[in-house]
């Protein structure tokens, strides 16, 4: 498949209130146009939270229940960050969904300091990559995207896949970091952010970007603004720019040790 459509929310999200939050989200999914993935921000049903001991669900649970079903309804794959409760401790774990219900999952690696994530949740151990519909996705949350180590393609994904609740305060590192993600790996990015106001008083100003492999900005949100937009993306006039650029030939030869790697093949 050489098209692959997205549409991402830059949106709002209620606090710490899943019930509304997926009542919004179900209402906007189902009025889209066609499209083949629908991504939505980090911890889309409660904002970022460091309460999972009342707001995280069980993997199992109703949320994902929703999401399948929702899914299954939109005839679209869903993709974002939900906190969860797992075998006694919690995620914040990126989940793809498909149309026919098969389920993706990527645990956070890069836990936010600054912000007490370490102190609530567990980190992830593994880098995962989603093969779906002829392309290679490699999903990251948030403050992944400090760590270009991480996220280093060594011919394993076309697409770099980034959720967020980035605050306002550091757009500009946002802005600047996902658009050098794209050109060093050669890959395409997209980086959807949320707006609004958490409960913590933090301001976030979307700036949700879709970037070509050459750096280029092909789509751009209205900062501030909440917005559903959508992108085509081309894997024809990635490889071709590959083919007639191949810089990641001249990569330095190093791996990560003890990193796991996983492909799912939904």
């Amino acid at each position: 498949m050489s098209n692959l459509t997205l549409s991402y929310f830059q949106i709002d999200l209620a606090w710490e209130d899943s019930q509304a939050n997926r009542k919004a989200i179900e209402e906007q999914v189902l009025a889209l146009d066609s499209c083949d993935i629908v991504v939505m921000p980090e911890m889309f049903l409660t904002g970022f939270t460091m309460s999972p001991e009342t707001c995280a669900e069980p993997i199992d649970g109703k949320n994902l229940q929703w999401l399948i079903e929702l899914a299954s309804q939109s005839g679209k794959a869903l993709a974002g960050s939900l906190s969860v409760s797992v075998a006694g401790e919690y995620r914040n774990r990126f989940l793809f969904i498909t149309p026919e219900g098969r389920v993706a999952k990527y645990d956070k690696r890069h836990l936010f300091t600054m912000g007490d994530e370490p102190n609530h949740y567990s980190a992830g151990e593994e880098r995962v990559i989603i093969h779906y519909k002829g392309w290679r996705i490699m999903p990251l949350v948030c403050y992944d995207l400090r760590f270009p180590v991480w996220s280093r393609n060594c011919d394993e994904y076309d697409l770099l896949l980034y959720v967020a609740n980035w605050p306002a305060a550091r757009r500009v590192a946002w802005r600047s970091l996902l658009q050098a993600r794209a050109v060093e790996n050669l890959a395409y990015v997209v980086g959807v952010n949320r707006v609004g106001t958490d409960g913590n008083g933090l301001e976030y100003s979307g700036d949700s970007l879709v970037i070509s492999f050459d750096g280029e900005l092909l789509k751009e949100s209205e900062p501030f603004q909440a917005t559903i937009e959508s992108v085509s993306l081309n894997k024809d006039d990635l490889m071709e720019y590959r083919s007639r650029f191949p810089a990641a030939a001249d990569r330095d030869a190093f791996t990560l040790s003890g990193v796991k790697r996983r492909i799912v093949e939904l």
